[in-house]
């Protein structure tokens, strides 16, 4: 049973900003974090000066991989003017700004600071396909990437894995591509806003312009089963079951929850954070399960006193379809193997009970790894103060709101809840 814990003192979010998400060839990952820092400051409602940040924590992968440029905290500081404030990089694989986030609670919480910037950059796209997969499996546990493994193919095992063990198939994955893509579409941020629907007609129009025979494809299902649509990648993971190459950044502003008032008459209250670190595919105890997420939710619903029934939505580390399914059961959202019912019965729509990636998810919305923890905080930041337009949950008294990120192929996790009071 874990510890019970709790902050020092609260801390509260008052502004929060996102880049578009894509891939951009003349943009820079400076010129994406000026985007998001520029649309943080103008969220603040009662307006901040910038010169009271006292730190920043900005969380980056592989930009020294990706653009041959390490050491971006300071980098970052130097450009938003926070030097000569301290700055530090976190790194997590895919989680890390969520890391950088965490930390800066715990700044706060340390009564250390009072007012803290956190965010993530990262820029892919100037890299090739083959590139970013070998960049990316940097995060595998040394073994898996001697003997091939990228992330398609440590999916491909898990979703394997999953079937076997509980009868799901490729058209259960399908229903969570075909949910996630219905939902990009309504954020502006979005890297890829289509519906499955909008890319199948997409493509019958692109067939009829070149003369060829059209397909005979009856709806979104039968345009994902056509392999020359959807090709495999790394069995049962097509093309559309997996997140796109993305550039991005995402940053939030923390204050100790004292002063919140100060900046915004909608603030949001850390309610719960966790964190967890998992084995190895040759160490796990089980290839359909993240002891990470399990780890990280009991800290996070232990802090906050709630249980997964609680959390009205949330985002999800979806890189790829099979992986929100297993994140949804280890979160307890659903038992272990009802997962992928529950997408089948709409109860993760957007207008179902348990609304699960509002955003798009990476699946649509982007992966800039960097950057993503603290994108999908965003949205829950946008969710629970009303403010996601389109892809509003329809729900007038939402109060907690969630989000979960992956690290690697498990190796570091984090659960974060926040709460409108």
């Amino acid at each position: 049973m874990l510890k019970k814990r709790k902050l020092g003192r609260g801390v509260a979010v008052v502004g929060a900003g996102m880049s578009r998400f894509g891939m951009f060839k003349d943009m820079d990952s400076k010129d994406l974090f000026v985007e998001a820092f520029r649309e943080m400051l103008l969220s603040v409602d009662k307006g901040v000066d910038p010169n009271e940040i006292e730190a920043l924590y900005l969380g980056n992968f592989s930009n020294d991989f990706f653009m041959h440029q390490a050491h971006w905290a300071p980098i970052i500081s130097d450009l938003i003017g926070v030097t000569p404030k301290p700055a530090t990089r976190t790194e997590g694989a895919c989680a890390s700004s969520a890391l950088s986030f965490r930390e800066g609670v715990f700044a706060i919480a340390s009564g250390f600071y009072d007012m803290v910037l956190v965010g993530g950059v990262e820029e892919m796209s100037k890299c090739s396909t083959a590139e970013v997969a070998e960049g990316l499996a940097l995060a595998t546990v040394p073994y898996e990437g001697k003997v091939g493994f990228t992330f398609p193919g440590v999916f491909g095992v898990i979703g394997t894995s999953y079937f076997a063990k509980y009868g799901a198939s490729r058209e259960h994955l399908m229903n969570v591509t075909i949910k996630s893509h219905n939902n990009a579409p309504l954020n502006p941020k979005a890297q890829i806003p289509y519906s499955v629907r909008d890319l199948m007609n997409a493509k019958i129009e692109r067939i009829k312009q070149k003369g060829r025979p059209l397909p005979q494809w009856k709806d979104e299902k039968d345009f994902l089963r056509d392999p020359s649509a959807n090709p495999v990648v790394a069995w049962p993971m097509n093309l559309y079951d997996c997140c796109p190459i993305s550039d991005g950044a995402s940053c939030m502003l923390l204050v100790a929850e004292d002063i919140a008032k100060n900046f915004t008459d909608k603030p949001l209250y850390v309610a719960g954070i966790g964190q967890g670190s998992g084995r190895g595919f040759h160490a796990a105890k089980s290839l359909t399960s993240f002891e990470a997420t399990i780890n990280a939710a009991e800290e996070a619903y232990g802090m906050s006193g709630l249980k997964p029934e609680d959390i009205q939505f949330a985002e999800v580390h979806d890189c790829f379809s099979i992986a929100e399914i297993i994140h949804t059961e280890d979160l307890g959202f659903f038992k272990p193997g009802e997962g992928y019912k529950a997408v089948e019965e709409g109860l993760t729509r957007l207008d179902g009970p348990k609304p699960i990636n509002t955003s798009g998810g990476l699946k649509s919305k982007g992966h800039p790894v960097g950057a993503t923890g603290t994108s999908q905080l965003f949205e829950v930041w946008k969710q629970l103060r009303n403010e996601a337009g389109k892809r509003q949950v329809p729900n007038k008294n939402l109060r907690f709101g969630a989000a979960h990120n992956l690290g690697g192929t498990g190796g570091t996790c984090t659960f974060t809840i926040l709460e409108r009071r």
